[in-house]
């Protein structure tokens, strides 16, 4: 709502006072009209809580089916929402792992090299930030896929 010098702004810490120096006149005595609008279209409360309950039941959704795939070992999704799951059972390549369930399932994951390239290879990321649906279907293709994976794996020792 720059024109009506309401606003916010996102910057690293260490550009705070920066900032403040070159946006402040920007925001400096929004007329009334623009406080009282800025009120309205920020005040989403009901919608944000929609979202974060759409989240929980999502992350219980996959939390619930990841002992089905096979995946035990996780890091607890309490800051986000994704699920980092250990695949090193499976897999010492996270990206062809993720590939080719993306080329089977059409079920898309973040490999675990992304976010780290020293361990990553034995790590995928689910995310739940999507509809109650999606999740729902990502699981019913992911649970036959998984289980074949988790059969050849032990048939292979």
């Amino acid at each position: 709502m720059a024109p009506w010098r309401l606003g916010w702004l996102i910057v690293p810490s260490d550009l705070i006072d920066v900032a403040r120096a070159r946006m402040g006149n920007l925001f400096l005595t929004p007329p009334a009209l623009s406080q009282h609008a800025g009120l309205v279209a920020l005040d989403c409360k009901t919608e944000l809580d929609g979202h974060v309950e759409t989240y929980r039941r999502n992350r219980d959704l996959l939390l619930a089916a990841l002992p089905e795939l096979g995946l035990n070992h996780i890091a607890p999704p309490d800051g986000a929402f994704y699920i980092y799951a250990d695949i090193s059972h499976l897999t010492d390549d996270s990206l062809s792992f993720c590939r080719q369930l993306l080329l089977d399932t059409g079920v898309a994951t973040a490999p675990g090299i992304d976010f780290d390239p020293v361990n990553g290879r034995h790590f995928m990321r689910f995310s739940f930030a999507v509809s109650t649906p999606l999740v729902e279907d990502a699981i019913r293709r992911m649970i036959p896929w998984f289980r074949k994976r988790n059969e050849n794996k032990l048939v292979a020792y």
